[in-house]
């Protein structure tokens, strides 16, 4: 009974595992993997515009490094002087994700917070060296530019 009790251990723990990493997420200002030539194709399928195309999400494939090829770009208000808006990516330190579902995107708004975006997406887990399912959380305040983010367990 205890030695089924310890193996069953590591499985009951692999949630807390996941929920305890620190996965760094960033959200950094468009450089090089914001490229164009970075969106997935097909594009109808791969980007979406929210707040009557005030704002657009687009799913973009680095192909490098491979256990952080996909970010999501994040294109909105503020606007700056010359009409632009803010360009944004979302990723986990210096890489994306391993893999992220944009299909099944889903976004809310709440006047209090802003518009806010869920995506499943795929990170590598140190703890148990794999990768994982996690939902990435974006909320984006329109009028202040600001981007939260945070990853849970879907």
């Amino acid at each position: 009974m205890i030695g089924r009790l310890f193996c069953a251990l590591p499985l009951l723990l692999l949630p807390g595992l996941a929920l305890a990493e620190d996965y760094g997420l960033k959200v950094s200002d468009c450089d090089w993997n914001a490229s164009a030539v970075n969106i997935v194709e097909p594009w109808a399928d791969n980007t979406r515009s929210f707040a009557q195309g005030n704002v657009r999400l687009a799913l973009l494939d680095t192909i490098e490094p491979a256990l952080g090829w996909a970010h999501l770009l994040v294109l909105s208000p503020p606007y700056n002087e010359v009409g632009g808006r803010q360009c944004k990516v979302v990723g986990v330190e210096t890489y994306g994700f391993g893999g992220m579902l944009f299909d099944q995107l889903t976004s809310r708004y709440d006047p209090a917070t802003g518009l806010t975006f869920t995506v499943p997406v795929q990170t590598y887990v140190d703890q148990v060296e794999d990768f994982t399912w996690l939902s990435l959380i974006v909320t984006l305040n329109q009028a202040t530019g600001a981007i939260t983010t945070d990853l849970i367990l879907p």
